[in-house]
């Protein structure tokens, strides 16, 4: 243990700490702007300087260890001059339009500036950089100007995600982080993904906002259904300021339908449709022989990726739907007739934890409805502003019960949100249809948890399932990487792009690694309260058979509910 003072407070942390990590330990707030607490230190913005006795020069506290007796003043007068004439510097390189920045009051930047009472002219003439906003992609936006090059959606594209889709170019003044040669992004390898909007400190990487799409909607008087996905429910309270792993579902639907919207149903609906189809799918490629492993197709940023890097693995994608996709043309169809409505006065909408839906519910072949199957997909922060732009005070609603007849989803639905859960929730069921009985504990612990790589092994009656769930889309590629050289085998791979699944997507609340271990917990929690855990004992799946899809992987469920893949590989060219 290393013992010492920081701002007159004896401190004791361990060898190898650094000054800013004992500051926190002690209640000491040092500001940062690089340094995020889930990355690799930085030390390139220098906000956290501090002054050491018997150092010359203030240091970086983010990289600086600890040493035994050291002495540390965090808010000096030299400190607290340094730090400002630091921010005057970037803010001669930074847009002054904070009051119309999408990032706005969660801006760390803003709040840095804020903390060291930053109200006085600048210095420093302004000089922005040349290069102007990318809209080009539906899912995120790039606005070089806002840029502060922290360097963080370098290390999460690159590092993390292993993507690449962005770089680091020129130097000093000219120091820019974008795609390379001058790329627009929706012509680069980027899955849409959003985790570099997730650990960027400014306006400069935001989510497309498509709230004013819904309100125009609303406007020519279209019929507004909406479906609400799993995970939703475990971060939208966070997303607006209660604590991490808060489940609000009977608030969220009573938000909802303040806001204007004539339906809203449960997406755990969806993804029971989605266990049944793809397990039903499995259960067809072991029987005949078919290309093996499957890989799920839930998530649109990892299909995005395999067409992209992988496009000699489509074939091992499940041709299913993901439940985002599966529900669009089933409201357009089935929903529609039911309820005597044209399907052209519906707008077909979802609330995701995730950015790449935009992406996904505009790719073309997604009209099997005879219409755009899913109109417009919005994320959990457009609708936490939604609720704050409508008056509404969420802590105080009363729960409302989604509406029928998809408002029914079970507990194998719900786990959908966290990593490992669509392999639990696809096992459930097809352990029964194998079986004959259900499994003797449906809590099946080993694909649980935040593990890079899950692997594990079921008995069906004689036959060894080898399985695997990744997520992250370099494990998945490792994973992979494994699976050609031939050091693993499998039968069945769950995939999702997000770290944690879509409890840490890119359009949820903002998150970082505790937050996730507390929406995980929340997941697995509320799943145990339901009265439905298995997807194939949910009476609404039962119906929807019953009364208009026929039979799993049949020719209706073909036609509306599976789809077919692409080879986008030209986009690494």
């Amino acid at each position: 243990m290393i013992h010492l003072i920081i701002d007159g407070q004896n401190v004791e942390v361990p060898e190898g700490t650094t000054i800013l990590e004992a500051a926190k330990q002690a209640d000491i707030h040092i500001p940062t702007l690089c340094y995020h607490e889930d990355q690799n230190v930085k030390a390139v913005c220098r906000i956290c300087v501090v002054e050491v006795e018997g150092m010359k020069n203030l240091t970086a506290s983010c990289s600086t260890p600890v040493s035994e007796g050291m002495v540390v003043q965090t808010a000096s007068p030299k400190v607290l001059n340094a730090r400002k004439h630091l921010l005057e510097l970037i803010f001669a390189r930074h847009p002054q339009n904070c009051l119309v920045c999408a990032k706005s009051g969660k801006c760390e930047l803003q709040q840095v500036a804020q903390d060291l009472n930053m109200h006085e002219e600048i210095r420093y003439d302004t000089t922005l950089r040349s290069q102007k906003k990318d809209t080009s992609s539906p899912s995120i936006i790039r606005d070089p100007q806002k840029c502060i090059v922290c360097c963080r959606c370098l290390e999460t594209c690159n590092e993390i995600q292993a993507i690449n889709t962005l770089s680091k170019e020129n130097r000093g003044f000219h120091t820019l982080v974008a795609p390379a040669y001058g790329q627009k992004l929706a012509d680069t390898c980027c899955v849409n993904c959003g985790q570099c909007y997730q650990v960027c400190p400014t306006g400069a990487i935001t989510i497309h906002d498509d709230t004013d799409k819904v309100r125009e909607q609303k406007i020519k008087g279209k019929i507004l259904a909406i479906q609400v996905a799993p995970s939703v429910r475990i971060n939208l309270a966070e997303a607006i300021g209660e604590e991490p792993g808060t489940v609000s579902t009977g608030r969220l639907v009573t938000a909802l339908k303040r806001l204007g919207f004539d339906w809203v149903f449960d997406s755990d609906f969806s993804a029971d449709l989605t266990i049944i189809e793809e397990g039903t799918e499995l259960l067809h490629r072991i029987q005949n022989g078919d290309t093996l492993p499957m890989f799920t197709s839930c998530c649109p940023a990892w299909v995005k990726y395999c067409e992209t890097c992988l496009p000699d693995y489509t074939d091992h994608l499940s041709t299913a739907k993901s439940p985002q996709q599966m529900f669009g043309p089933i409201i357009k169809t089935y929903f529609a007739k039911k309820q005597g409505i044209d399907p052209a006065d519906i707008c077909s909408m979802s609330v995701m934890p995730c950015t790449a839906k935009k992406f996904e519910c505009q790719r073309p072949e997604f009209n099997s409805s005879g219409y755009q199957d899913v109109d417009i997909s919005i994320t959990v922060q457009e609708l936490a502003n939604m609720i704050r732009a409508g008056g509404i005070d969420f802590s105080k609603l009363p729960e409302t019960d989604f509406d029928q007849p998809f408002g029914l989803g079970s507990g194998a639905g719900l786990i959908f949100g966290a990593t490992g859960g669509v392999m639990e929730a696809a096992l459930r069921t097809v352990y029964a249809i194998i079986m004959g009985k259900e499994m003797d504990d449906i809590e099946y612990t080993p694909v649980r948890g935040f593990e890079a790589i899950k692997e594990a092994e079921v008995d069906l009656n004689g036959l060894k399932v080898k399985i695997a769930v990744a997520h992250g889309i370099k494990n998945a590629r490792r994973l992979i990487d494994e699976i050609r050289a031939g050091e693993r085998e499998y039968h069945f791979v769950e995939v999702m792009a997000c770290p944690g699944g879509c409890i840490g997507g890119g359009g949820s609340a903002l998150r970082t690694w505790n937050k996730m271990e507390k929406r995980k917990a929340a997941v697995y929690e509320e799943e145990r309260k339901l009265p439905i855990r298995l997807s194939h004992k949910n009476p609404a799946i039962d119906m929807i058979y019953q009364e208009f899809l026929g039979e799993p992987c049949g020719e209706m469920s073909h036609k509306l509910l599976h789809t077919r893949y692409f080879n986008r590989e030209d986009l690494l060219k």
